[in-house]
């Protein structure tokens, strides 16, 4: 928890938290305070810490109060020097601070309320330092003055030029340096970025390590972040304006180890750009279709999921504006014990929060309505300081006092019960809030009273304690365990990209927000506001501050629906019929069907995949004179055929080693080939615009079919049914019937249907039922069809140039495609969006896959194989000396048959 880990760093009882928001603790002297009374006068020692809007004493002694004096509440700030006789020791000089209200805090080192003591004032301070009491005087007189202006404008600007100037003053110490070999590469002014508050000082990049020195010393003299430890970086919008870094050295936290605002954006691109050069272990910049792949396949749990789009979104623990959004997810609050195979048990994860209920909805749509542009739904957030402190305020008592003005809210009005918060979510006029990633984590001291707090008296007379827990849970641990199985359960698994297309997606602004009731006001999206446009400083500094305080909407992640996860069914989930929402049941049949979303039969196949790395040649033989461009093998891999541009249909034996046949059907290239019938016969495409068929038990040609109007480039075969793809801008789809009456066999051939394209057809592809069919053209364009309608499902032109080879993951639920363009793009069946693009350093040719996994051939002639889950090269397999053109491999995925342009078949087998 963020606030845990800033107060560990933080020593005694002073925190940045004591200041107003947006104001800067400059420096500290220890000084002693002076109370002079008729009989005596008492000195307090402790810091004396100058801010840009205030002055704070910090004392030794942890019974007396940290007094805050606001500059804008003082009447005098004096340098008053002590006439001092030559035959004497000099006399300290003091600064005498005149003012009208003294606010008192964590009087006996308790976290309490502000105390104010209004009335005409008079304190004097003695720094122990003697000789600086007038340059600190100097310092107040001008913050006094910038605090005095009539414009909020003119005060943030000169506030603002007083701390550059100190930045100017200042550089990096590089005694700090852990190590004197170590080589400085870049430094600059920065800010380190905290809750509610951010610390002004210097960043330092060497080859080890990044330093970040405050310019007050506070809470430390230098933060080390070591380079190697470092695991994700991002780049943040912070402000509106893109001037935010944050660096983890975890993988699966949502608390960063640092989090950085730059003054320029030059500056924390190059801060990214150095610390990206110097890692030990590089950076994988994931993207949000590559982190929905791995989640989608269940490599990603829906916890870690949500965090890294809160990441990607630019959510951040460190920025209370823009903190990272949790779903409720679990409707029932009244109930002795959780079912989770109900699925009212749940919330309607289709619906943002305000839409849950429809009779508050319909009020909403009908000032909706009536209301000017720019119109919206929800006049506050579901994100927000306010609300994210709500939620914390045990933890995080100090934050809720600094942003409410050193107040806590009205007893009645704070976080006491989770029941009754859920239903003020669903029935209150204003609030539509959602949760915090605290809700599906492992500590429940945000949810009990451990410090003690006096979080005040209730109408009811009760004081506010720990958080009352639905019936359901025994104790604050039993509820987070539970609310996270909640969070990973089938219903929320299966349910959970509904609310991504609100929060993170399509729905999240536009006409589709409009449809899906999902309008908030258009300040709170990114670009709905440009700063810098407003010449009015004024204006510009109270628009900011209201969007930052009433909360932001993610950044957009997501401009098509977000495809379902896939998840395995074990429980029978129905929603009772008084519910709107869908029903969703689970009949026995499809119980063995859907278990898994691969069967389970499959392990094989995945022990293989694994094992890819240890794939070694056996036999290389050089067959053809030109390219390769089909392989087909018998079923019982004795018999390897494959086609080339050299226009010849060739047999080799894969035991015995050498040419058993070759058949030359025209003078002009084939382009595939495939095995049909049982191994009887071998089907082969040619550019003269036929297809052959050719009889193995007869060594002829059997049949030939005049398909198309140019080059057919490629076939494949699902069991009476020969789809053909063609530069003719076709794909035919022909039922081929062996007539067996007749002495000569002759196969009949019916066009079933002539599928139509906008370019050159250059590779097709069935799924492994044969249901659905993938076409790549020329132009870049992938087209997905039903092979029972032939309607065309999706079309999306997701390459920049002839995609090369498609084909389905073995759930059918995604289609891998490679193109001229040298990228590699995965896409979702169901909604037709990428979820994954990554571009190669060559032009990637073919493929084979498991879902997870890629072996490709490149133009270079080598084999990769690569991890589309973390989007990285694992290995690279010298091949052929040639580009890789064509690859078969078997069922078992242990046999791997390659063919190059130059001429070559090499065979490859995994050795464990």
């Amino acid at each position: 928890m963020a606030f845990v880990r800033h107060q560990e760093r933080t020593k005694g009882r002073f925190s940045l938290l004591l200041l107003d928001l947006e104001e800067f603790y400059f420096e500290q002297h220890t000084a002693y305070h002076v109370r002079r009374t008729a009989q005596r006068e008492r000195k307090v020692r402790g810091s004396f810490k100058v801010c840009s809007r205030s002055i704070i004493f910090d004392p030794d002694d942890f019974a007396e109060p940290i007094l805050k004096i606001l500059l804008r509440d003082c009447t005098k700030i004096q340098f008053v020097q002590k006439e001092t006789n030559p035959f004497e020791d000099p006399k300290q000089s003091s600064i005498l601070i005149s003012c009208g209200q003294i606010i008192s805090i964590k009087e006996g080192n308790v976290i309490a309320p502000y105390h104010n003591e209004r009335g005409a004032k008079k304190l004097t301070f003695h720094l122990e330092v003697w000789n600086k009491t007038e340059d600190v005087v100097q310092t107040l007189l001008q913050l006094h003055r910038a605090s005095c202006l009539g414009k909020l404008g003119d005060q943030t600007a000169m506030i603002a030029a007083n701390l550059q100037s100190r930045l100017a003053r200042t550089s990096f110490d590089k005694n700090c340096f852990e190590s004197v070999i170590e080589k400085p590469h870049m430094e600059c002014a920065v800010e380190m970025v905290l809750p509610l508050v951010s610390n002004p000082g210097h960043v330092c990049i060497t080859d080890t390590n990044l330093y970040f020195q405050p310019l007050n010393g506070y809470p430390e003299h230098v933060i080390t972040i070591k380079l190697r430890k470092v695991r994700r970086i991002y780049k943040r919008r912070h402000s509106l304006r893109p001037l935010g870094l944050e660096v983890f050295c975890t993988e699966n936290d949502f608390c960063s180890d640092i989090y950085l605002k730059c003054y320029n954006t030059a500056d924390r691109d190059e801060i990214y750009y150095y610390m990206a050069s110097f890692l030990e272990n590089p950076v994988t910049e994931h993207t949000a279709e590559s982190y929905m792949l791995q989640w989608q396949r269940g490599h990603l749990s829906n916890y870690q999921y949500l965090l890294h789009l809160n990441n990607l979104a630019d959510r951040s623990c460190n920025d209370l504006s823009q903190y990272p959004v949790f779903p409720w997810v679990i409707a029932d609050y009244t109930s002795p014990q959780l079912d989770m195979t109900k699925a009212d048990t749940f919330r309607d994860l289709s619906k943002p929060v305000g839409a849950l209920n429809e009779e508050r909805l319909d009020r909403l749509l009908a000032r909706y309505r009536g209301m000017p542009e720019p119109r919206f739904m929800f006049g506050s957030h579901y994100s927000s300081p306010g609300y994210v402190l709500f939620y914390l305020v045990r933890v995080a008592p100090e934050h809720m006092l600094c942003l409410q003005n050193g107040r806590y809210d009205n007893a009645d009005r704070m976080f006491n019960n989770l029941g009754e918060t859920w239903r003020n979510c669903l029935e209150g006029a204003t609030d539509f809030k959602e949760l915090i990633p605290e809700f599906y984590g492992d500590d429940p001291s945000f949810l009990e009273n451990k410090l003690g707090l006096d979080l005040g008296r209730k109408q009811n007379g009760s004081y506010v304690g720990d958080v009352v827990l639905p019936p359901w849970a025994t104790d604050a641990s039993d509820y987070l365990q539970k609310h996270k199985a909640a969070l990973e359960s089938q219903y929320v698994s299966e349910h959970l990209h509904e609310w991504i297309d609100l929060v993170f997606g399509f729905k999240q602004r536009g006409s589709e927000a409009i449809a899906a009731h999902n309008v908030f006001h258009p300040l709170t999206y990114e670009g709905g506001l440009d700063c810098d446009s407003i010449e009015d400083i004024d204006q510009r500094v109270a628009m900011l501050t209201q969007i930052l305080e009433f909360g932001q909407t993610p950044s957009q992640l997501f401009s098509s629906p977000h495809p379902q996860r896939i998840t395995p069914r074990f429980h029978n989930i129905s929603r009772s019929p008084s519910t709107s929402s869908p029903t969703c049941e689970l009949s026995p049949a499809s119980h063995s069907e859907e278990f898994s979303f691969e069967d389970l039969t499959e392990e094989s196949r995945k022990l293989a995949w694994s094992s890819m790395e240890s794939l070694k040649v056996v036999q290389s033989h050089k067959i053809h004179k030109e390219a390769l461009t089909g392989i087909a093998v018998s079923r019982d891999g004795s018999s390897i055929f494959s086609t080339s541009q050299d226009s010849t249909l060739k047999m080799f034996s894969k035991d015995l080693k050498e040419f058993q046949r070759s058949m030359s059907f025209s003078n002009m290239a084939l382009s595939s080939c495939l095995m049909v019938a049982e191994d009887k016969t071998v089907v082969c495409s040619s550019w003269d615009n036929h297809i052959y068929f050719y009889s193995i038990a007869y060594g002829r040609r059997q049949d030939t079919l005049m398909g198309h109007d140019d080059a057919v480039s490629e076939m494949c075969w699902s069991g009476e049914r020969l789809y053909t793809g063609s530069w003719d801008s076709t794909v035919k789809v022909w039922r081929c019937v062996t007539d067996s009456s007749s002495s000569r066999r002759r196969t009949q051939f019916h066009l079933l249907a002539e599928l139509e394209h906008d370019a050159g057809v250059n590779t097709v592809a069935l799924n492994p039922s044969g249901t659905l069919l993938s076409s790549g053209s020329k132009e870049g364009s992938l087209t997905i069809w039903d092979t029972l309608s032939y309607v065309m499902l999706q079309q999306l032109h997701c390459h920049t140039g002839t995609i090369h080879q498609t084909s389905f993951s073995p759930d059918s639920r995604h289609i891998l495609s490679v193109g001229a363009d040298s990228c590699m793009k995965v896409t979702d069946v169901q909604t037709g969006m990428v979820t994954s693009s990554v571009r190669a350093e060559e032009e990637l040719r073919c493929f084979r896959w498991d879902g997870n996994s890629v072996l490709c051939g490149g133009q270079s002639g080598d084999l990769i194989l690569w991890d589309l889950l973390t989007n990285s090269i694992t290995r690279r397999i010298p091949a052929h000396s040639a580009a890789v053109g064509v690859m078969w491999m078997n069922d078992m995925c242990n046999t791997v048959i390659t063919g190059g342009d130059d001429g070559q078949v090499m065979m490859w087998k995994i050795h464990t």
